[in-house]
């Protein structure tokens, strides 16, 4: 099996470290880039080719929310957040699952293979 080729979408440098931790404990997830904000994903997205992005929806300059509405043919997304109350929207952009903060190892395992389904 191929790796998913991954990217990490947070403003807060420890929800990166997490994700970045809990990425390198499943072989299959290859991590491309671990931004700060949508723009420095942005950059990536456009020059390589992404299977999954974890993102954040609060960031500033744009949202994770409103950035996936920019990609034409955007990859698959698992939301990371602490607020609840965007879950109906991001679930209404496909996304494939929805991780609040903190995000356990088990929770983050779940997503990813419903990822690998995709």
């Amino acid at each position: 099996m191929q790796p998913i080729r991954t990217l990490i979408v947070d403003d807060e440098p420890l929800a990166r470290e997490i994700l970045e931790s809990h990425s390198s404990q499943i072989p299959d997830l290859d991590v491309l880039a671990s931004c700060a904000n949508a723009l420095e994903a942005n950059e990536i997205v456009q020059s390589e080719e992404v299977d999954l992005i974890f993102l954040d929806i609060q960031m500033p300059q744009i949202s994770g929310l409103d950035w996936l509405k920019s990609l034409r043919n955007p990859p698959l997304v698992i939301f990371t957040t602490a607020f609840s109350e965007y879950a109906v929207e991001g679930f209404e952009l496909n996304a494939v699952d929805y991780l609040l903060k903190p995000i356990a190892f088990d929770r983050f395992l779940k997503a990813v293979n419903k990822a690998k389904i995709n």
